[in-house]
């Protein structure tokens, strides 16, 4: 089984995908993990093709749970994935939380990702984790639709969940 789970910053893409990893004793792939270094570089952007084979050598394992949505990776990981879960919650309950995770964040201090910290300041950048969900929710969905209706991806079992019980169900189901 390799499952990957789709959505806005916020959804709670990490905590779904962590409680299937640890149900079904699979590596946990995170994908901004595996792209943010000390002081947010973004390796996307700076180390494109170190992080195209970052991720390629965490997918060629026969099992994961991985999370992100890196256009970059997505192509590949969707190919080789046997499950697609969509996070697909109303955008009020993603901001509340992406909201909220912000705000602890920021007053914890701890780092994020090793050696990245969501201080107060950074809460003005526009590619901050509260302006990003608000910006790409309706572009994640168009996204989603658009892709999994493409032949590539047919053999993709889809759990679009658009509620919090629709998301319960499919931990659910993924889990025993």
């Amino acid at each position: 089984m390799r499952i990957v789970v789709f959505g806005t910053t916020g959804s709670g893409k990490s905590t779904f995908a962590a409680a299937v990893a640890k149900a079904r004793d699979m590596p946990f792939i995170e994908l901004d993990l595996i792209n943010w270094r000390p002081g947010w570089v973004d390796r996307s952007q700076l180390d494109l093709a170190g992080f195209i084979s970052d991720v390629e050598n965490a997918i060629s394992d026969e099992s994961w749970v991985a999370t992100g949505s890196y256009g970059i990776v997505r192509e590949r990981l969707w190919a080789c994935a046997t499950d697609l879960v969509f996070l697909d919650l109303p955008r009020s309950t993603i901001m509340a939380q992406v909201i909220k995770r912000s705000f602890k964040r920021a007053a914890s201090g701890k780092d994020v990702f090793p050696g990245c910290k969501e201080g107060w300041s950074r809460m003005l950048d526009p590619e901050h984790p509260i302006t990003w969900a608000w910006t790409t929710y309706h572009r994640r969905r168009a996204t989603f639709h658009t892709l999994t209706e493409q032949t590539a991806f047919a053999h993709l079992k889809i759990h679009h969940c658009k509620s919090r019980e629709e998301v319960r169900a499919a931990l659910k189901r993924l889990t025993v």
